[in-house]
């Protein structure tokens, strides 16, 4: 079967949030420590601690947002621990993964930092469930105050002189989890107070975010967006592929069957489902679309690899996560009138990991490849998209063979990406261009593999990656393209 699609350049359905493309690294395993810092005592390559490999590959990939510091973990994170001189600094056990000891080195002035090496915006998480108002309000106090306060003069002792500028504040995390294992109703009063004091500083101004549901607890959504809407800018949602079950086996990350490839893919296109519904809610309290839905929380959880500590979420990365990223990008950017940010779970060396590290060694994952070529879409205009797509069908499971989204960036140069799910044959699909002029100039990129858990290792860094794509043919405004199985294709048109 030929698929079409029709892309209709002079329709735009909205602008795509650079923030969808954000990501987290929270205190957990080796994402912070040895993946991102290392210290100054090291034979690591590092700039002020932070490790350089690491550092530039991140920065390769226009980050616009990290959140930080977590998680779980910020629920049980008190800040003021994480400030002053390092040698001084309280030693805390990570009670929620793996129980290590941290010296908590890697604090609020570091990550600052790390966000002015990497170019973009904090987004730092509060804690509610252990923490209190006046420690919370004292946070901001300290990072965004100029002038003369305990917090701000204590900024000024430790090195700081002028304030950070800080945008995206979260009010806790999983509160009806790790976060305290609260009622929406109870959460929804907290909110309210703690967020009262997370005060506007000077020409500061935050954007603050709710906790919000887990998967599809509508109930949640709806209490919140009820009780407390009015107070939040952004509400949270998290969901992670998972093709086993949680509790009693996730499934490999590289030793999985082709039945198992294609549950992932169903699991991850749920994702459109859950924000649909979710959304839905939220427009009947905020029918303008004012509070953007932030999932701050997304990507694969299989088990860990073998031999490594269960609590650190240590997992490779195949071209099936590489597929299923592309995937969500795609329904992101459809739902960019309601969704408004996202992080991906997580940055270094944590469940679907952009970069892997081992000692002095890095490598990129076939995910870091997706968010690279993806970075195209970053703010530029969603087009409108009629398509016509072959349904593969696999026990009682179906999904589309292929998906796709199509933006204009603001020098009219339009990005065409396309996703074949199968992990078998290739699919032949004619686009055809709507509302286009003069003779087009047409280069593709493709991220594809042989086999369906082909993966980077230190060995072997390039293994999956990406390369030059010809499979097309261009016929005045119509392209006829081949793509390869389980891949992931930009196509660049410039008129």
């Amino acid at each position: 079967m030929k698929n079409t699609i029709v892309i209709n350049t002079d329709i735009e359905k909205g602008k795509i949030n650079r923030n969808i493309y954000g990501h987290f690294a929270e205190h957990l395993g080796r994402c912070i420590y040895e993946g991102i810092w290392v210290g100054e005592d090291v034979n690591i390559s590092h700039t002020k601690g932070i490790r350089n490999d690491v550092l530039n590959a991140l920065q390769q990939l226009n980050i616009p947002v990290l959140r930080w510091p977590g998680g779980c973990f910020a629920d049980e994170y008190h800040w003021k621990d994480g400030i002053g001189t390092r040698e001084e600094r309280k030693r805390i056990v990570n009670t929620h993964w793996g129980g290590v000891v941290e010296n908590n080195h890697f604090g609020t002035h570091e990550f600052m930092l790390l966000c002015e090496f990497l170019g973009c915006e904090p987004y730092i998480c509060g804690n509610v469930g252990s923490g209190t108002v006046q420690e919370m309000s004292e946070w901001i106090e300290y990072m965004t105050f100029d002038g003369e306060s305990p917090m701000a003069n204590w900024r000024k002792e430790n090195g700081r002189t002028e304030p950070w500028h800080l945008k995206y504040f979260g009010v806790g995390n999983e509160n009806w989890g790790c976060g305290g294992h609260m009622r929406p109703e109870y959460y929804a009063d907290l909110y309210r107070r703690y967020q009262t004091y997370a005060r506007n500083y000077g020409e500061n101004r935050l954007y603050k975010i709710a906790g919000g549901p887990n998967v599809d607890d509508y109930n949640w959504t709806e209490i919140l967006m009820k009780q407390a809407g009015a107070f939040m800018d952004g509400l949270s949602l998290h969901y992670y592929t998972i093709p086993g079950d949680f509790w009693k086996g996730k499934g490999s990350a590289l030793n999985f069957t082709e039945d198992e490839w294609f549950i992932s893919m169903n699991k991850a296109l749920y994702m459109d489902e859950l924000i649909t519904k979710h959304s839905t809610i939220m427009d009947q309290y905020d029918p303008e679309k004012r509070v953007g839905l932030i999932i701050d929380e997304w990507g694969t959880w299989f088990d860990v690899e073998p031999g490594t500590n269960p609590g650190f979420l240590y997992q490779q990365n195949t071209i099936r996560d590489a597929v299923i990223a592309a995937l969500h990008f795609h329904i992101f950017h459809e739902h960019c009138d309601r969704v408004q940010m996202a992080n991906i779970a997580q940055t270094v060396n944590v469940l679907q990991a952009m970069i892997l590290t081992e000692g002095d060694k890095m490598l990129k994952t076939p995910t870091y490849h997706v968010f690279d070529l993806f970075k195209v879409h970053q703010d530029a205009t969603l087009l409108a998209i009629e398509s016509d797509i072959e349904i593969i069908k696999r026990g009682e499971i179906e999904i589309p063979k292929v998906t796709v989204s199509a933006s204009k960036d603001a020098s009219g140069i339009c990005h065409v990406s396309l996703v074949n799910i199968d992990v078998e044959n290739s699919a032949n699909v004619e686009l055809f261009l709507q509302g286009i002029e003069g003779n087009l100039e047409l280069s593709g990129t493709v991220l594809t593999a042989t086999v369906q858990n082909a993966h980077n290792t230190f060995d072997q860094p390039e293994n999956v990656s990406p390369a030059e794509f010809r499979q097309f043919q261009l016929e005045n405004d119509t392209i006829d393209v081949q793509l390869p199985p389980m891949s992931i294709t930009i196509l660049k048109i410039n008129s």
